[in-house]
C-alpha cells in the first residue's frame, strides 16, 4: 500500500518559478528575430532608457527586429515611478503595439512587466500592487538585460516609487514572468562601472538572502551558492577591466542564477531596510542593498551560521579549522571588503541620510512583511534601528 504522507511533509513542498524560455550566451540577443515570430509580435514597444539609445546597446537589438514596425519608448529612469508605467502604457495603447521588449536594468524590464500587467487593466495602476492582484496575462513580453545584476528577467516582481507616499511598491504576480529572457554578456558591454559594481553586488546579495531564506529549497540552495561562487571571482574582473567578455559572461551568469534563486526563495532584511532608503532618499538599489549587506549579515549570522559557513567556502575562504562562528565572520567581512574593492560608497552619511530619519525608516522596514518573513532571524524595529545606526 502507498505510504501516504503527512501534513508537514505536504506543507515543505514548493513550487519553482521562472521566466517562460531562457536564451544565453553570447549570441544570444541574435534570437531575437525568431523569438517575435514565436510570438507572434508584429510591431513591439522597445522599453528603455536614453542613456541605452545613445550608446549605440538599443541597436544591437534593432539589428534583430526582422524589418518589424516598432516604437522606442525611452523615458525610464532610475528607481522606476508610478508615472513612468502609466505613461509607457499610454504609448503601447496608441501605438497599437501587440508585444513588449523590456532592454536595460531592472528599471526597464520592471516598466515593462508592470505596463504588460497594466495595459488590459481597466482600473487604476495601485488596484495591481501586492501580491496576486493581476487577473490575467497581459501582451507577450521579452526581457533583454543590460546589467548583470537585478534579476528582473526571471521574476514575478516589478518594484515601483511612489513619490508621493515615498515608498517603494510591488506588482507580484507570476503572470509578470517574461515569455522570454534573452541574456548575453554582449549586451552588458557599455555598462558603466559604477552601474557594473553596484548591479553585481544587488546579484550577490540576491544570492546570498535567497541562501538565508526561510523559503529556500534545494534547487534554490544550489543556484544561489553558484552565484555567490561567479560573483566574487568575476565582479572584481568586469568593474577592473569592462571590456572583459569572459567576466561580463560570467557576471550575467551568476545574476541569472541568482535571480532564479530569489525570484523563488525570496529575499530578506537587506531589501526590506534597502526600500526606505530609495523610497525617501532616492539611493540606487543595488547601491542601497551594499550599504546594509554586511551589517545585516552580521545580525542574521548567529541564526544560521552552519549557512555562513557555506557561504565562506562558496567564496573560497582560508577558513579550515575555524568553527563555524569564525568562519562566519570572515564571510562578513569578506563581503564589506568586496564592496570596497569595487568602490561601492560606505555609510548611509555619505547620501545625505538624516540621522533623525532612522526610526520611520526602522518601522517602515519593519512593516515589510513579503521580505521580513523570509529573513532567518526575527528583527523588530528596535533591532533595524541599530543596525541602521552602524550603517550610518
Amino acid at each position: 500500500m502507498p505510504q501516504q504522507l503527512n501534513k508537514a511533509e505536504l506543507m515543505s513542498i514548493s513550487a519553482f518559478k521562472i521566466a517562460n524560455k531562457l536564451i544565453t550566451g553570447q549570441g544570444a540577443i541574435e534570437q531575437l528575430d525568431a523569438e517575435l515570430a514565436r510570438l507572434q509580435i508584429s510591431n513591439p514597444l522597445i522599453v528603455t532608457d536614453a542613456i541605452l539609445v545613445k550608446s549605440g546597446t538599443v541597436d544591437l537589438a534593432l539589428a534583430h527586429l526582422g524589418g518589424r514596425a516598432y516604437r522606442i519608448f525611452d523615458e525610464v529612469q532610475p528607481e522606476p515611478e508610478i508615472a513612468i508605467v502609466q505613461a509607457c502604457t499610454q504609448a503601447y495603447r496608441a501605438g497599437g503595439h501587440d508585444g513588449l521588449i523590456g532592454l536595460g536594468g531592472g528599471s526597464a524590464i520592471d516598466i515593462a512587466k508592470a505596463v504588460a500587467a497594466f495595459a488590459g487593466h481597466e482600473g487604476a495602476l495601485e488596484e495591481l500592487f501586492g501580491v496576486d492582484q493581476v487577473q490575467r496575462k497581459g501582451p507577450p513580453l521579452i526581457a533583454i538585460p543590460t546589467t548583470a545584476g537585478t534579476g528582473s528577467e526571471v521574476t514575478n516582481v516589478a518594484i515601483l516609487s511612489d513619490k508621493v507616499a515615498q515608498l517603494k511598491k510591488g506588482i507580484v504576480s507570476d503572470y509578470l514572468l517574461p515569455d522570454v529572457a534573452l541574456v548575453s554578456p554582449v549586451m552588458t558591454l557599455t555598462c558603466p562601472r559604477s552601474v557594473t559594481a553596484a548591479s553585481g553586488v544587488d546579484a550577490l546579495v540576491h544570492a546570498v538572502e535567497s541562501y538565508l531564506s526561510l523559503n529556500g529549497s534545494p534547487i534554490t540552495d544550489s543556484l544561489a551558492l553558484g552565484a555567490i561562487r561567479l560573483i566574487v571571482r568575476a565582479l572584481p574582473k568586469a568593474y577592473a577591466n569592462p571590456a572583459n567578455l569572459q567576466a561580463r559572461e560570467d557576471m550575467a551568469t551568476a545574476s541569472l542564477m541568482a535571480g532564479m534563486a530569489f525570484g523563488n526563495a525570496g529575499v530578506g532584511a537587506v531589501h526590506a531596510l534597502a526600500y526606505p532608503l530609495g523610497g525617501r532618499f532616492n539611493i540606487a538599489h543595488g547601491v542601497s542593498n551594499a550599504l546594509l549587506l554586511p551589517y545585516v549579515m552580521a545580525w542574521n549570522k548567529m541564526a544560521c551560521v552552519e549557512r555562513f559557513r557555506d557561504i565562506a567556502q562558496a567564496m573560497d575562504l582560508p577558513i579550515a579549522g575555524l568553527s563555524d562562528g569564525q568562519a562566519a565572520e570572515q564571510a562578513v567581512q569578506a563581503m564589506a571588503a568586496l564592496c570596497a574593492a569595487v568602490d561601492i560608497p560606505t555609510g548611509m552619511r555619505s547620501f545625505g541620510v538624516p540621522e533623525d530619519a532612522i526610526p520611520a525608516m526602522a518601522v517602515e522596514a519593519a512593516g515589510i512583511q513579503r521580505l521580513m518573513r523570509n529573513n532567518p532571524r526575527q528583527l523588530s524595529p528596535g533591532d533595524i534601528e541599530q543596525i541602521y545606526r552602524a550603517a550610518y
